[in-house]
């Protein structure tokens, strides 16, 4: 009876089995249910969403008279009064008093030649002129006296009392001193233009400033021969060259195709790659009467309008001709976009502003005027910053993007 009731006493195994693997397979769908909803849930985040290809562009800081451009040309800054100084006759140089940037005024001697032997005949043409002066004063009194004794001899002889041969002397003498003074007044008159030669001659061995300017090269020193020729061997023919920096304009090459769009008088805006956050007013000066066959093209010359120290010659310049001019309020640079960046919801006007992720943004952003191709924004976005151009409705805040090249 007892191993009866032990016999009974037995696990069936297939129970177990298919128990086990009931719960297995529950286990299976929970953990496949969870996975496929975190995986919904990340890529509704973005998080596993692929990367959207996107064009960008850059938030741009321009000027509004960007919008009144008809052309643009390109020249230099050129002086138009510029000279190379040098001597009128060929010496040594024992002096000069200048570098380069100096500042010099006009009829200012910046230079000296050596000149010991032009101030000598200087001298001696000095002392032939007090010479011929002296000479002069002696005739003169010789004439007085003459004169007087001619007219004292001239009523003697209307009495009778004296001879009219000794009359005749006294004329001739008379007449002799008359000569004589003419004479002495032509020598002083020689004399004195002597003097202004040599003189002259002493001058050209200063060499002075013909206008007001500035020094920009020193092309002698001292110990140089300076000649008027300068082919000679070893000598120089300028000592420095300056420039009237009150008459620099740019010199700026014009299509002839476009030439109908200039005009003289015409308001222009002048920027210089060497100081490229500044625009300078300008008008045009003059158009040159004349075109270059080789380049197709017509020299303008377009005139600074406010004179600035750091505007030098030949730096290279770009001007902008314009169809009127720039107000005041139009002088300061503004901060713009491609209206293909807008994005319209409603009343809402946004963008989408790529941050350092490769991930965007989503800003409000508020509008100003139109400027040409492009629309200022007064906020919401700052210059240089690189927003989404053509979003798709489909790329939301914060998602991944990938910028496609243009």
């Amino acid at each position: 009876m007892a191993d009866e009731d032990l016999s009974r006493l037995k696990i069936e195994k297939t129970k177990i089995a298919s128990g086990s693997t009931r719960k297995r397979k529950r286990w299976w769908y929970v953990a496949a249910s969870f996975v496929a909803l975190l995986s919904f849930a990340l890529y509704a985040t973005g998080l596993v969403r692929p990367a959207t290809g996107v064009q960008v562009a850059a938030v741009m800081q321009i000027y509004p008279s960007q919008g009144l451009t008809l052309l643009n040309a390109s020249g230099y800054v050129v002086a138009q009064r510029k000279s190379a100084l040098a001597s009128k006759v060929t010496g040594r140089l024992i002096w000069l008093g200048v570098e380069e940037g100096n500042r010099i005024k006009k009829d200012q001697v910046i230079a000296r030649l050596e000149s010991e032997d032009v101030e000598a005949a200087e001298r001696q043409a000095e002392a032939n002129l007090n010479n011929a002066r002296s000479n002069l004063n002696v005739a003169k009194a010789e004439l007085n006296d003459a004169t007087l004794a001619l007219n004292r001899n001239k009523e003697l002889v209307s009495k009778g009392l004296i001879a009219q041969a000794d009359y005749d002397t006294v004329f001739a003498r008379y007449q002799k001193a008359l000569a004589s003074v003419a004479a002495g007044e032509a020598a002083v008159k020689a004399s004195d233009e002597g003097l202004h030669a040599a003189r002259v001659a002493v001058e050209y061995t200063q060499i002075r400033v013909p206008f007001d300017a500035v020094v920009l090269t020193k092309n002698a020193d001292v110990g140089d021969i300076v000649t008027p020729i300068g082919a000679a061997a070893n000598a120089k023919s300028a000592v420095v060259t300056i420039a009237d920096m009150g008459s620099l304009q740019v010199e700026a090459d014009v299509s002839e195709s476009n030439l109908a769009k200039v005009k003289q008088g015409q308001p222009c805006e002048i920027q210089l790659d060497a100081l490229p956050e500044t625009r300078f007013r300008g008008a045009v000066h003059m158009i040159v009467p004349t075109a270059d066959r080789t380049k197709a093209t017509v020299l303008v010359k377009v005139r600074f309008l406010d004179k600035d120290p750091r505007v030098l010659p030949e730096m290279s310049a770009k001007v902008a001709f314009l169809e009127r001019t720039v107000r005041e309020d139009e002088q300061k640079t503004r901060t713009a976009i491609s209206p293909k960046a807008i994005r319209t919801r409603g009343e809402k006007k946004t963008v989408l502003v790529v941050d350092g992720s490769s991930r965007v943004k989503e800003r409000a952003v508020t509008f100003g005027p139109p400027m040409g191709d492009l629309i200022e924004v007064k906020d919401g976005v700052k210059a240089g910053e690189k927003i989404v151009l053509n979003p798709p409705d489909t790329l939301k805040n914060g998602a991944r993007i990938r910028i496609l090249e243009q």
